[in-house]
């Protein structure tokens, strides 16, 4: 599947340290792995029904950031991200509004697209639907019950064949991966945060509440696809484990996503990934905060979102979008305010005016301390307030930009000053 259109990354001279980030699973900063000068991302993308509120802009612009500092330190970075064009909120949306959901999903991943693109925001290599791995998926689910890993529950709502559920204490048993290894969530959190966050813990048959679907047998009324297992579909964290294991080796650099993945979906996908390979799935788990707005997390069934889209249809720049995102660290649960957008505005004023004066043949082929400064923050757990405020420092002093300051910009922060 396409993605979108790479934006311009200038060149710097010199290079960056290579990022430290905060480490979900241990709960500690740790440097990123980078093997032969090489590293891996995989960020969990959108379930295509209401894209792009500033939540998911949070996310996708924090990994954007460290795929900036990781290729200004000279790595070569994969990046691989889903989208999740079929599962249950996309149907009922579709269902809700009289919409097929094919339609539903292309459309709402063509603005995602386009909002990506407004953001400046640098594709990953392998942009991958599930509808486009579902056969992939089904063989996983039927390799994890040939290990045992995996099992059948009667499912009397469907006459094409049972749901295919993972052993998650068997895995405990026999792979390297346990409960709460990822996440450091005890057993009542996780049970909490299953039945949240699409798990189904009181399902009769189950061996464990915990124990996340692999595979939806067909039912009427829903999508469905022929497998070795049966008609029917993929369960939600496995499409990632399968996309993946297809594009990076284990164990992946970085695993991303928003905080409200840790558990369960983080958690299972490690779980089906080490299952599968015998590896570790992650060697680094980063998270984003939430995003409030009217005093509640933004969210899709609340409907309380601000969209990007939105935001540049009313006529505002989508450079000052990303500032006003970067303005919050990314770990941090923060709340949009109207202010933060007029704040981000006034902000890209000076700065466009601080580039419109440039001596673009000074110092064009030497780090300068504005360069300096952004690395040094960027690569300190992605901090873009410290870089924000190195930016401000150096227009407020009234030295003169140089063209090498104004592509650190452009390289590093995603905002191109010459336009």
């Amino acid at each position: 599947m396409r993605a979108w259109t790479r934006p311009t990354v200038p060149a710097l001279p010199g290079s960056a340290p290579l990022p430290v980030l905060h480490d979900t699973a241990t709960a500690e900063r740790r440097p990123t792995r980078v093997v032969d000068g090489a590293a891996s991302l995989y960020v969990c993308g959108i379930t295509p029904y209401d894209a792009t509120h500033l939540g998911h802009a949070s996310t996708y612009l924090a990994f954007d950031t460290l795929v900036r500092i990781w290729l200004d330190a000279g790595v070569a970075v994969t990046y691989a991200q889903n989208t999740t064009d079929v599962d249950d909120p996309l149907l009922e949306r579709a269902a809700a509004t009289g919409v097929d959901w094919r339609d539903l999903a292309a459309s709402q991943t063509d603005l995602f697209r386009s909002d990506m693109q407004h953001l400046q925001v640098l594709p990953p290599d392998h942009y991958v639907a599930v509808t486009d791995v579902v056969s992939d998926v089904a063989l996983a689910a039927a390799r994890l019950l040939d290990l045992g890993l995996a099992y059948r529950v009667d499912t009397p709502g469907s006459t094409e064949g049972d749901d295919v559920y993972f052993d998650v204490r068997a895995a405990e048993r026999s792979t390297s991966w346990h409960l709460g290894l990822e996440s450091r969530y005890d057993l009542e959190t996780m049970t909490r945060f299953s039945a949240e966050r699409g798990g189904d813990p009181d399902r009769p048959g189950k061996r464990d509440p915990l124990d996340p679907l692999l595979w939806r047998a067909a039912r009427d009324g829903e999508p469905s696809w022929p497998s070795a297992l049966s008609a029917g579909r993929p369960g939600w964290h496995i499409e990632c484990t399968v996309i993946a294991q297809a594009h990076l080796a284990a164990p992946i650099s970085v695993n991303g996503g928003g905080s409200d993945l840790v558990f369960p979906h983080h958690e299972m996908s490690a779980a089906h990934g080490t299952a599968m390979t015998g590896e570790p799935y992650a060697d680094l788990w980063a998270h984003t905060g939430m995003v409030a707005y009217q005093g509640e997390k933004m969210s899709k069934s609340l409907g309380n979102l601000v969209k990007v889209s939105e935001l540049v249809a009313a006529g505002h720049d989508a450079r000052a979008v990303r500032l006003a995102v970067a303005g919050h660290h990314y770990r941090s649960d923060w709340e949009w305010f109207d202010a933060d957008l007029e704040a981000a505005e006034a902000r890209l004023d000076r700065w466009a005016r601080w580039a419109s004066a440039a001596d673009d043949a000074a110092a064009d082929d030497e780090p300068t301390p504005l360069l300096a400064a952004l690395r040094h923050a960027l690569a300190d757990d992605l901090d873009t307030p410290s870089a924000l405020a190195a930016v401000d420092a150096r227009v407020a002093s009234g030295s003169t930009a140089t063209a090498v300051d104004l592509d650190a910009v452009q390289a590093l922060l995603g905002v191109d000053l010459r336009r």
